[in-house]
């Protein structure tokens, strides 16, 4: 993988590749050729999910501007109990009530304020990124560590239907703080979190697979669909190694059964055996989504290159996700 570019167009051409390291901000101004201000306006898409992982909950939070509406939401998912004990949502208008920073991790600003709700991703001082949900279902006080991190994925490449995306995204960063939930508090230390970051101009109708976990030691992110094998990268003792195409194979009927997830470069292949789910079905006709998102945990085997020794995956916590939008 090459260093980050400075930035995510070169020539009017998106800065094509997989890359390691952290980019300041992705700015698709200098993109040519230019679509008209209204067609930029509905196909610009932007995100900032966290996914918190700790030995007894799983905590998932985003805030994504569409375009022409914002949407939000904030669940924790007590892995012991294997239940949803919090799952929050809420729409709002683009810059009114939500704000999507294009600086994916320092400069990051990313906020959502909606009634009974306030919710928050900041950077800060120490080269921390400060994480906040203040909601009537759940209330999060963390800190994500970003100085010792392992070098971050930066993918960017074209899309079918679309103009161009970025992503950049974190492995495991260290965690501190607590989250309260239907009376109960959980502290977060010696927790890891993942931040994705995305950003783009995509088509109307978008839909990915992927999956997502992180530990000291070994980290990974798969998708399948919409921007190809752009964003598949392992980390393995702080290094990320960029992997092939990913293969799932579930049955979306039943998403809360085993999982099969590989790569066909041979380097990663695993079991996601889920414990639970978050899904949203919405349908209003001009727009509609699709989601399921399952917590659990991966095991089997993954490697740094064909020919190096396998590294033992064992009960890994982390997520898959079936999504499909129109949007």
């Amino acid at each position: 993988m090459t260093p980050a570019p400075p930035h995510v167009v070169a020539d009017g051409r998106p800065a094509e590749g997989r890359h390691a390291g952290r980019i300041a901000r992705i700015d698709w101004a200098p993109l040519r050729p230019r679509a008209g201000w209204l067609w930029r306006r509905l196909h610009h898409k932007r995100w900032h999910y966290v996914g918190l992982a700790h030995e007894q909950v799983f905590i998932g939070v985003a805030i994504v501007d569409v375009g022409w509406t914002a949407t939000a939401f904030a669940y924790l998912f007590d892995r012991r109990e294997r239940r949803l004990l919090a799952d929050w949502s809420q729409d709002g208008l683009p810059s009114l009530q939500a704000g999507v920073s294009d600086e994916p991790l320092a400069g990051a600003h990313t906020w959502f304020h909606g009634p009974g709700a306030r919710l928050r991703l900041q950077h800060q001082a120490g080269d921390t990124l400060a994480l906040t949900v203040h909601s009537r279902a759940l209330r999060l006080e963390a800190n994500l560590a970003l100085g010792a991190m392992a070098p971050p994925l930066l993918a960017i490449g074209r899309v079918d239907g679309g103009l161009a995306h970025a992503t950049q995204k974190t492995s495991a960063l260290p965690v501190h703080g607590w989250a309260e939930a239907q009376g109960r508090r959980f502290a977060l230390d010696g927790g890891w979190a993942a931040v994705d970051a995305s950003n783009g101009l995509l088509a109307r109708d978008t839909a990915w697979l992927w999956a997502s976990a992180h530990g000291p030691g070994v980290g990974f992110n798969l998708q399948q669909g919409y921007f190809g094998e752009q964003e598949n990268v392992l980390w393995l003792d702080g290094r990320p190694v960029a992997l092939g195409a990913a293969r799932f194979v579930f049955d979306a009927a039943q998403p809360l059964q085993p999982w099969r997830v590989s790569t066909d470069d041979g380097l990663l292949d695993l079991v996601f055996t889920p414990e639970g789910a978050r899904t949203q079905d919405r349908d209003l006709g001009f727009a509609a989504s699709h989601y399921v998102q399952p917590i659990g945990s991966f095991t089997g085997q993954v490697r740094a290159a064909a020919d190096a020794p396998p590294r033992a995956v064992v009960a890994l916590a982390g997520v898959t996700e079936d999504h499909r939008s129109r949007w």
